[in-house]
């Protein structure tokens, strides 16, 4: 079997990406995996390392403001498109699967045009214009979200969930080494109700300011609590204007690489509301407050946020309120046991742990014979 996994720019593209690769090769160990991404973006380097290939298309997103970039889009769209056909017509893939971010459209358009069966992994609540013009030529659609009949053919809809990264399971019993990575001075060995509670504050793999500046501005009262926190800025903050001698309380550091200690170890998590993110913290199933950016199109991570919010699965708190709401927040739920196991356990029930499998049984089903 040979399959074209195309997409990236982030994280919640790029981890998913790698999830559904591993699951087809976990059914076919012979499969043939090519990813196309962009060049110069986050993907070019996650996918290697995941043991993968990768062809990159010199494409970059339509800026929705006015900017002389945007005088090059076209011309970039349509070296890309080229570029994809002559990288699809030498491959000659069995399935072409498209996960969002700038590569995927000019992938899947090639694709479908040279009659390729295709597959789309929306992992949001609210897809991009992108995705629902591909609807319509695509084979399948795995989604994360129900009610996904309003934006593309409710034939073509499967309900599968976002896939996760496999490490992030079995998190009770990574507790001790979790403690022991982070090295925090007043934890204990175990996890008893006389150890302090951890805050895990996550704003993505390029970092949330807001996030990052509500954070920094409440440092000296999160100092007055009992609360150890697990901080990741994202490579756009510069770490060293943090105190960490006077904050021996704070483990702040640009990149978690060991997600699965971090949420291990956890007691509340802070939170951007992208697509892999809320499909994590489902199955970590910790008391969450979710703070959406509002950079992105279709103010999809509101959207996403809200889906959990109405189920009373997650704290809400808008992206302009951080700064004056945040500190309260997390206080309020520190002090609300009953909030904390009511948001546990409404978001544990939302979990989906085999999308990956599902979606590697679905691109079994349309590969071309």
């Amino acid at each position: 079997m040979k399959v074209i996994i195309s997409g990236g720019g982030t994280g919640g593209h790029i981890f998913p990406a790698i999830a559904i690769a591993n699951a087809i090769k976990a059914k076919h160990s012979e499969a043939d995996i090519l990813f196309v991404g962009a060049n110069g973006r986050m993907e070019m380097e996650k996918v290697p390392q995941a043991g993968y290939r990768i062809e990159g298309l010199n494409i970059a997103g339509f800026q929705r403001r006015l900017t002389w970039k945007n005088l090059t889009f076209p011309f970039k769209l349509w070296k890309s498109l080229q570029r994809a056909k002559k990288i699809i017509k030498e491959f000659n893939p069995d399935v072409v699967i498209g996960v969002g971010g700038y590569a995927s459209g000019p992938t899947l358009q090639m694709a479908t045009k040279l009659r390729i069966p295709c597959l789309i992994q929306e992992q949001n609540s609210y897809p991009g214009i992108t995705n629902k013009l591909l609807s319509k030529k695509v084979q399948k659609i795995c989604v994360a979200y129900e009610g996904m009949e309003k934006f593309f053919p409710s034939e073509k809809i499967v309900f599968t969930g976002n896939p996760i990264r496999q490490d992030i399971s079995d998190l009770p019993n990574k507790y001790n080494e979790a403690q022991q990575y982070f090295n925090f001075p007043c934890r204990g060995v175990s996890h008893t109700p006389n150890n302090p509670k951890t805050l895990l504050v996550i704003g993505g793999s390029l970092g949330a300011r807001t996030i990052n500046e509500s954070l920094s501005a409440m440092l000296p009262e999160l100092a007055k609590t009992n609360l150890q926190v697990i901080w990741q800025t994202g490579k756009n903050f510069d770490i060293t204007i943090v105190d960490t001698k006077k904050y021996p309380n704070v483990h702040i550091t640009q990149f978690i690489t060991r997600m699965d200690l971090a949420y291990s170890l956890a007691d509340f998590i802070v939170s951007r509301a992208g697509a892999l993110s809320i499909s994590e913290l489902c199955v970590v199933g910790k008391p969450s407050i979710l703070i959406p950016s509002p950079n992105v199109s279709e103010d999809h991570q509101t959207k996403n946020a809200m889906a959990l919010v109405n189920q009373n699965a997650a704290l809400f708190v808008a992206d302009k309120d951080a700064k004056t709401l945040l500190f309260s927040t997390i206080s309020d739920l520190l002090n609300n046991t009953e909030s904390q196991h009511t948001l546990s356990q409404n978001i544990s029930k939302l979990a989906k742990t085999d999308s990956a499998k599902q979606i590697a049984d679905i691109v079994d089903k349309i590969k071309k014979s």
